[in-house]
């Protein structure tokens, strides 16, 4: 055998010296690499880099403004602002919002339509912090504090929300603030609502919503790679939005409210120096408190359904037929165009005919008034009276005349959404229908029937300058305002209506109405404590066929006539003057007035010496515990009603199905 060759060690040395050296040229050109990438990094890309870098430690959280607070004339808060726990979400720090919302859904309560909303306001967020829901319960807390470690990006926050006190008695009045929709997002200036969730919907809330937001502030903070807060970098403090006072008067409004417990119907009290709007109440009412969360579609439903609609609001946009209230203003028409002055007399038989004509138009007085003159067509309230001046004046100069006590336009009260009414004339009629006016129309509009429509807060308006003499006002809300924003504040007539009568007419107007109270169609409401100047009024909502007579106990109850009063006190110097109305009540002498007396007693007798104030926190506890308690069994037989329905339904069905066969 041949003997193996001993290792060639040069060989072996060589090779290994060559991969040594292949070695280091890796190494070198690995280096080079690292340290040109470095290069780049530290010189050519350093500001992108650290830009990234800051935004993955630093963030910018909005800082939201205090909502500003709404007080009544005497400085009782009607519109707070409440801390609740408030579920939010960082979209920057969650990679599936969806899935996350879906998991959180069971937790929070949360409805498809509200994953759906809230994935939008996630996209349009700029990763801003999202609201989730507002207002949690103690146990929703509870049970999110539990899973919290699995729900990166999603924090409770403590947060200021709205909260009125009491309840449903400013309701058309304060309104009422809520969630920021998809069609208000397309609107609002998306910086200004920064961390805002909530946006006023109706009322004062809405109409001075540019004033008490505020201004959003922000902080800069430092966090961790968990998102959480390490420390705060730089902050902006945000601007609190301008607490207003309104010129309401509490008690007043709350006497307003107990006096139309259980009807259906309004009330406005104005001031007639300066037009300082004194309550403001539509009834029924409702719970502004549940649309701040979002309302449930059962309890929404069950207000809109309501046949006694007490989300509609009767003072601003009820527009009814004015009846005999407008008959003051008449009056003075009469005067102004020289047809009438207070001498001048008509023979009133009962009825009316214009000329070539045998249609009679009656007077409320079977048999008539005989001989009348102005001062009497208002104490009396003669019908007739007012026929032969309109026929006379013509619905033009009517028309005319009565749009300068503010009927067919808005008052321009600073409220959303006011309605009109309607002052009509053959223009409009043409406008409206097509058709030309036709002389028996005029004889209706007269008395405040036929088109003649007007709202409440018109009538009060109207009376409100008949006691100043003939001053215009503009009713208004807003008393103050304290905070960084201007805003215009009303404090006193803004003109005067234009007459061709004497100053000493609107006296002598004063002194009819007064009339009316003490021996006329009001004097149901009479007292020798101070003195009141009214007119009552009943307007027709069934007509009735020529030669019969008003049987209310033939006729449905929603068709019974309307309840009017306007009036005002003291007649020598007016505080109040005041409008109410009581939908289907009958007779404004027996219905209204007394409710408008039980006004001006408490604004004349009894607001300064014993003023009524709104319960105790712990009263106003009680108060909720109890309406609570009456909401559920409401529900409650609200639910057995339908369930009722369905199984009358359904045996209705089955009987027809046995029929059929």
């Amino acid at each position: 055998m041949n003997k193996p060759h001993a290792p060639d060690t040069e060989q072996i040395n060589r090779i290994f010296m060559q991969r040594i050296a292949i070695f280091g040229v890796l190494v070198f050109i690995g280096l080079s690499g690292l340290l040109l990438r470095y290069g780049f990094l530290q010189v050519y890309a350093h500001e992108k880099y650290t830009t990234q870098a800051d935004n993955n430690r630093i963030k910018l959280i909005s800082a939201p403004p205090s909502r500003g607070y709404i007080y009544d004339r005497n400085g009782i808060l009607l519109a707070d602002n409440q801390p609740v726990f408030t579920a939010m979400l960082s979209p920057d720090e969650v990679t599936d919002p969806k899935r996350t919302l879906t998991l959180l859904a069971p937790i929070f309560a949360l409805t498809d339509a509200d994953i759906t909303n809230i994935l939008a306001r996630i996209s349009e967020s700029k990763n801003d912090p999202v609201t989730i829901k507002i207002d949690l319960t103690e146990s929703q807390v509870a049970q999110f504090s539990e899973r919290k470690p699995f729900f990166r990006g999603v924090t409770i926050q403590s947060k200021l929300t709205r909260s009125y006190p009491y309840d449903e008695l400013f309701a058309h009045v304060i309104g009422y603030v809520g969630r920021i929709n998809d069609k208000e997002s397309q609107k609002i200036d998306k910086d200004r609502y920064a961390g805002t969730d909530l946006i006023g919907k109706i009322g004062i809330e809405d109409f001075y919503e540019d004033i008490l937001l505020g201004q959003p502030g922000y902080q800069s903070v430092e966090t961790d790679a968990y998102g959480k807060i390490i420390r705060q970098l730089e902050a902006k403090p945000p601007i609190a939005g301008n607490d207003i006072t309104l010129s309401l008067d509490y008690g007043l409004q709350k006497v307003a409210q107990q006096q139309l417990d259980g009807r259906r119907g309004a009330i406005v009290a104005i001031d007639p120096k300066n037009g300082d709007v004194l309550a403001f109440v539509s009834n029924p009412s409702y719970d502004p408190n549940p649309f701040i969360s979002g309302i449930s579609f059962k309890d929404y439903d069950a207000l809109r359904d309501d046949p006694d609609e007490p989300l509609y609001n009767r003072a601003l946009q009820g527009m009814y037929p004015p009846a005999s209230t407008i008959k003051p203003f008449e009056a003075l028409g009469g005067i102004h165009y020289g047809l009438r002055d207070w001498n001048t007399t008509i023979y009133d038989p009962g009825y009316f005919t214009l000329p070539g004509d045998s249609h009679r138009f009656r007077d409320w007085k079977r048999g008539g008034h005989g001989t009348v003159d102005l001062k009497k067509s208002i104490v009396m309230s003669v019908d007739t009276y007012y026929y032969k001046l309109a026929y006379e004046m013509g619905i033009q100069r009517l028309h005319d005349w009565m749009v300068r006590f503010g009927f067919g336009e808005e008052t321009g009260i600073d409220l959303p959404n006011e309605k009109s009414g309607i002052m009509p004339s053959p223009k409009w009629k043409q406008d409206r229908y097509g058709r030309g006016w036709l002389p028996g129309e005029t004889i209706s509009v007269s008395i405040g029937q036929g088109y003649f429509l007007a709202t409440p807060l018109q009538i009060a308006n109207a009376t409100a300058m008949t006691a100043n003499k003939g001053y215009h006002i503009t009713p208004h809300l807003l008393k103050s305002s304290d905070g960084a924003a201007e805003v215009e504040v009303i404090t006193k007539p803004d003109g005067k209506i234009d007459y061709n009568g004497k100053d000493s007419d609107w006296l002598r107007m004063h002194d009819a109405m007064e009339d009316t109270i003490k021996g006329g169609t009001g004097r149901g409401i009479y007292t020798s404590r101070y003195r009141i100047a009214g007119k009552t009024g009943t307007a027709q909502v069934k007509s009735i066929a020529q030669g019969e007579s008003y049987d209310k106990s033939a006729l449905d109850k929603r068709h019974w006539d309307h309840a009017w009063f306007s009036g005002f006190a003291p007649v020598e110097e007016p505080q109040i003057a005041l409008s109410v109305l009581v939908e289907n009540g009958g007779g404004g002498s027996t219905v209204a007035a007394p409710i408008g007396r039980a006004l001006f007693d408490y604004w004349v007798l009894q607001r300064k010496n014993d003023p009524i104030l709104p319960p105790t926190a712990d009263q106003l506890t009680v108060i909720k515990q109890q309406k609570a308690l009456a909401k559920a069994a409401s529900d409650i037989r609200r639910d057995q009603a339908n369930e009722l329905k369905q199984q009358a339904q359904a045996q209705a069905d089955a009987a027809l199905s046995q029929a059929a066969e």
